[in-house]
């Protein structure tokens, strides 16, 4: 949608095929789309917030009408502060969808000029998330078919055996 700022937001702890699924879909929905990065003190993330923004920044280089920033507090304030119109959420499952509409009217409540936009995830990702991801990658599973090479390399250092 032309003039329309979108805002895709996550921890993106690892960005996974879903995650990029989505991002591609969106740049062609809308004008300008900014991967919002969640700053949580209270979570311990895999991977720092620099290293999610770098493997973000390197895996969609590709959009050009996408950028990728960190947002502390409320989404839907952020969203106010940028001048963003549009909240894209992703859905897996039936379950996603309840815990998602709860925030979106909680968010339209607030905010009733920023509208959200659920994206059903594509069949082939429908079960990948980025803690199966990192779970796997934990005990040296292959992640190739559910993560980027950038990230598929990230994680194996990561969790490479130490000593």
């Amino acid at each position: 949608m032309e003039g329309f700022l979108a805002v895709y937001a996550g921890s993106f702890d690892p960005v996974t095929f879903g995650h990029l699924d989505l991002v591609e879909r969106a740049s062609k929905l809308f004008e300008q789309v900014v991967i919002a990065i969640g700053l949580h003190p209270s979570r311990k993330p895999a991977f720092s917030f620099d290293e999610r923004l770098a493997l973000l920044q390197q895996v969609t280089a590709s959009f050009p009408n996408v950028r990728v920033e960190a947002f502390d507090g409320l989404l839907i304030h952020y969203c106010q502060r940028i001048g963003a119109r549009v909240i894209v959420r992703g859905l897996r499952a039936a379950t996603d969808f309840e815990y998602e509409l709860q925030i979106a009217h909680a968010n339209a409540d607030m905010a009733p000029q920023v509208d959200t936009v659920f994206l059903p995830t594509r069949t082939n990702y429908g079960f990948v998330s980025a803690s199966l991801v990192r779970e796997i990658a934990s005990h040296g599973g292959d992640v190739s078919h559910y993560a980027p090479t950038p990230v598929c390399v990230a994680l194996a250092q990561k969790f490479a055996p130490k000593g």
